[in-house]
């Protein structure tokens, strides 16, 4: 049986907290906007994306894009 998708974990490196607002939202729009769609898992300090295997470096470079603006 074949893998019907195979994802690239991503582990965001900001501190997030369960009271946080936006950043989930944040990253969730950058990447939809670049047509990147993604899974989230949120933990207790840090936020983990999951994103097709093939998409893994467009990912990240998004995200890179985002923390660099203002």
């Amino acid at each position: 049986m074949a893998d019907e998708y195979v994802a690239a974990w991503l582990t965001l490196s900001v501190h997030s907290s369960g009271d946080a607002v936006g950043l989930t939202a944040a990253f969730s729009h950058a990447l939809g906007e670049a047509d990147t769609s993604c899974n989230v898992l949120a933990g207790c300090c840090h936020d983990h994306i999951l994103v097709a295997a093939c998409d893994r470096e467009h990912a990240i470079n998004v995200l890179h894009r985002l923390r660099a603006s203002p």
